[in-house]
């Protein structure tokens, strides 16, 4: 058994078709089946037929990566997705071989896969989340005995920040603003934790220029924060928050809570924030209340922070210690 990384889209552009359907796929759309081809010189042809304006380096990665996707990838293999919609990866098993069949305009090039679990980012070591970071669609993730603790990971309930596990041949090459976020997240896990995290959503909400009310630790009745426009809070929108710290993903129950709390507290808004991200069940869900509801996770909430932090108070400034630095995008990038 072997550990693949197979995105969905540089933008996550496949990610809702892959995890309803519960598929891996690749892009390469023009390519016809690829069922029939048995030898990595037929995929040349059909790829320099298909593709003649390529470059001789760009062809033999991604011929490589096709190959590995429709023959080196097994039947009960382990298969990670990083999330672009949210700050988490799915981790499935392979069910069958490679299949063409259109899904979507852009899913074609399938493998059906079970999805096991979504996994916060925050529950991987650094090394992992290197690895997970490849900027290939296809590759196996072998180093550091990535499977077994993958498999390790899909054992437990709940997730709690991982110890950085950085190899010293990863550190060398590691992305750095991949790197930052990482470590951002299992601060504010360390830090923001029950409470404090709803305290730090209601310092963004302010920072844009609501006025909100806080519900005090303890229980809450479903109500984190209520926020509104205005100066005396009066004004629409109308927002029924509700913050969710802990280790575990948020799923459809949880969503419905929202909504009954909405009603109770008479708003026409509601976002649901989860630091370990959602049940891949809620994405269908939210399609359906796009006009009342958003979802943010730690990802989401990063952006705001990151976004709004000029506006926080010293005190938490001081808390949450923060630098903007510059950096040379690369050609590649």
């Amino acid at each position: 058994m072997s550990l693949w990384m197979v995105r969905a889209g540089r933008y996550g552009e496949q990610e809702a078709t892959a995890l309803e359907k519960e598929v891996v796929t690749i892009g390469w759309e023009d390519l016809k089946d690829l069922s029939s081809i048995k030898t990595k010189e037929k995929l040349e042809k059909l790829y320099w037929k298909t593709y003649p304006d390529a470059t001789k380096r760009s062809a033999a990665n991604e011929i490589g990566q096709i190959w590995r996707f429709i023959h080196d990838i097994k039947k009960g293999d382990l298969v990670a997705l990083p999330l672009k919609t949210q700050s988490a990866i799915v981790i499935g098993k392979v069910k069958d071989d490679y299949e063409y069949t259109k899904l979507a305009e852009n899913v074609k090039h399938i493998r059906k896969v079970k999805w096991l679990k979504t996994i916060p980012r925050s529950a991987f070591d650094q090394d992992l989340l290197y690895s997970l970071g490849a900027a290939m669609t296809v590759c196996q993730i072998s180093r550091n005995d990535a499977e077994q603790r993958i498999k390790k990971l899909l054992d437990k309930k709940e997730f709690k920040p991982s110890e950085e596990r950085i190899s010293e041949e990863i550190e060398e090459k590691i992305d750095i603003e991949t790197y930052a976020k990482d470590e951002l997240i299992k601060l504010i896990d360390r830090k923001f934790k029950g409470h404090d995290l709803a305290r730090l959503v209601d310092a963004v909400l302010k920072a844009q220029g609501y006025t909100t009310k806080m519900s005090p630790p303890g229980p809450d009745g479903g109500v984190d924060i209520l926020a509104s426009g205005g100066a005396l809070g009066f004004d629409e929108p109308k927002i029924c928050i509700q913050v969710k710290s802990s280790s575990s993903v948020v799923d459809v129950p949880t969503l419905g809570r929202l909504k009954g709390s909405m009603s109770d507290v008479d708003a026409k808004q509601g976002l649901l924030v989860s630091w370990s991200g959602f049940n891949r069940k809620v994405e269908p869900e939210i399609r359906r209340d796009f006009f009342t509801i958003r979802l943010w996770d730690s990802g989401k909430l990063l952006e705001q922070i990151f976004k709004y932090y000029d506006k926080f108070d010293d005190e938490l400034k001081a808390e949450l210690p923060l630098k903007r630095i510059w950096a040379l995008v690369s050609e590649e990038e």
